[in-house]
């Protein structure tokens, strides 16, 4: 076993963990917040995207241990007060989700854009999201909540 320090959603943890453990399955498994998906366990779906350090990244193609010292936020993470993130609310405002697996993982990366505070073309978010994959939505929805939180 070995010692992972880290804190999620401003949380600190301090949690042994198995060298091989995925970072997907500890934020899972070990923290209990299953806001965050695990589809195809290859990174290529997105469903279990995080930020890590304020990056988005695959939880899946990441081990726990690689997360020793960092900040993880999940889509747990997102709202505050109880007041959702204005992505939450864009979304919902946009129906741009439905069976929502693939949710998580888009709001965590299209968090990333707006923490950038500048105003993002279409296409750069038509191009965030060819990464992630949702067989519900027809990708439209998504696009216009994600444009109107940006772009605001």
């Amino acid at each position: 076993m070995i010692p992972v320090e880290l804190t999620v959603n401003g949380r600190a943890y301090r949690e042994d963990v198995e060298p091989r453990l995925l970072l997907s399955d500890f934020i899972r498994h070990t923290l209990g917040l299953t806001g965050t998906h695990v589809g195809c366990e290859h990174g290529v779906c997105g469903a279990c995207t995080v930020r890590l350090d304020d990056a988005a990244v695959r939880s899946c193609l990441l081990l726990a241990v690689q997360a020793d010292g960092c900040a993880l936020e999940t889509v747990e993470g997102l709202a505050s007060n109880g007041d959702l993130h204005p992505l939450q609310a864009a979304f919902r405002e946009h129906h741009a989700l439905q069976c929502g697996f693939c949710t998580s993982g888009i709001l965590m990366a299209a968090a990333e854009l707006v923490q950038r505070g500048e105003r993002v073309p279409r296409e750069e978010i038509v191009d965030l999201l060819s990464g992630h994959l949702c067989r519900c939505t027809g990708y439209e929805p998504i696009v216009d909540a994600i444009e109107q939180v940006v772009n605001a």
